[in-house]
């Protein structure tokens, strides 16, 4: 048996595991499903900022920006809430405004794009912490104008965020819905897990093909020594605006279907600290490296909620003095702790990357897929 036919076996295996993880975790109850489903956003998330952050160096800390903007592109095309608002919406539309999805995807990827762009045209001459910075006030400022757009003209409905978001519909089958297919009952979570995995799997394809390509040669020469790249003839600044760009866009589809997922969204889920927690899962799971990212996401999302059967037990074992939500944060951060100090490259690094070569001891090596 050959290389080949290894890696046919090997994917066959891992296509039917996927397939029937969600009607395993059913057995058990639909919350692990969604748990799962979760975890799976938080993938496509994480894919969207090592873009920015693994192939081209730019530690983005706003990242949750761009989620932001595709949940409530859906949340105001998708809902009631113009119609509600505005009587000239209600007049033109008096059974609420629902726009097809397959319009919103696109429309959410094109417009955090652009979010991604404005965001890096003025930064292109920061790098590391001062970057950082720029970027964590950038998204501070996308949750908080969502927070305060409900006065004077009521346009992202405040604090109390947007209700009645449209489910995903193809051709006919909702995925807000629960299903009969061939005898077995396919809830509405287990149904969207698929179309999650089904956008995962694209996800990967589209970042093997762009670490793989020219462009990502160029992000990663840039992120190694940009001032080399650009005497090699590289145009760093339209190269890092394409990976803010890039970047921005696995966002916003993310968002999108995060609102159609929930139903609700509101500036609470944008937080400061799920922009911190999509970059420890890039840097957790070995920034650079798709497998590794994947990793890092799936277990920092999963995470959380799995100690919750374990922080109840142990909240009664102190009679409750301890909050579960605070010991469940303490158990992540000693996890996280306890990771890094083992792994400190991360739980699966880029395999050439920070090793020397063999007769090379005083130079740093070639990452793979910079420039040569």
């Amino acid at each position: 048996m050959n290389l080949r036919d290894n890696k046919l076996i090997t994917f066959i295996i891992a296509g039917v595991l996927l397939a029937i993880t969600p009607l395993i975790a059913q057995q058990f109850g639909n919350a692990w499903v969604r748990i799962i489903d979760i975890a799976l956003l938080y993938v496509l998330l994480a894919l969207g900022l090592n873009i920015v952050v693994g192939y081209a160096g730019l530690l983005d800390l706003g990242y949750v920006a761009f989620y932001a903007v595709g949940a409530y592109m859906l949340g105001l095309l998708a809902s009631p809430h113009l119609s509600q608002t505005f009587p000239g919406f209600a007049a033109a539309f008096p059974n609420g405004l629902h726009t097809p999805l397959w319009l919103v995807i696109p429309l959410g990827a094109l417009l955090a794009a652009v979010f991604g762009v404005v965001l890096g045209a003025p930064t292109l001459k920061l790098r590391g912490d001062y970057l950082a910075i720029v970027t964590l006030g950038f998204g501070e400022i996308i949750r908080v104008f969502l927070t305060n757009l409900d006065a004077p003209v009521n346009i992202t409905n405040g604090p109390k965020g947007l209700s009645q978001i449209d489910s995903f519909k193809v051709l006919g089958y909702d995925f807000g819905k629960s299903h009969t297919l061939f005898g077995i009952e396919i809830p509405s979570v287990t149904g969207y897990y698929y179309l999650f995995l089904a956008l995962v799997i694209v996800s990967v394809i589209i970042c093997h093909r762009l670490e793989q390509s020219r462009i990502g040669r160029a992000w990663m020469a840039i992120r190694e020594d940009e001032i080399a790249a650009k005497a090699m003839g590289i145009n760093t600044r339209n190269m890092k605006l394409l990976a803010f760009g890039m970047g921005a866009t696995f966002g916003g589809v993310s968002g999108v279907l995060f609102a159609s997922f929930q139903g609700f969204v509101s500036p609470e889920s944008f937080s400061l600290h799920e922009s911190v927690m999509i970059v420890a899962m890039v840097v957790l799971g070995g920034i650079g490296h798709i497998p590794g990212v994947i990793i890092g996401a799936l277990l920092l999302a999963a995470l959380p909620e799995v100690l919750r059967y374990v922080a109840h037990p142990l909240q009664s074992m102190t009679d409750g003095r301890l909050d579960a939500a605070i010991l469940r944060q303490l158990l992540i951060a000693l996890a996280m702790i306890a990771i890094m100090l083992s792994r400190p490259r991360g739980l699966w690094p880029v395999p050439e990357h920070g090793r020397m070569r063999p007769g090379s001891p005083d130079q740093d090596p070639a990452p793979k897929g910079t420039l040569s």
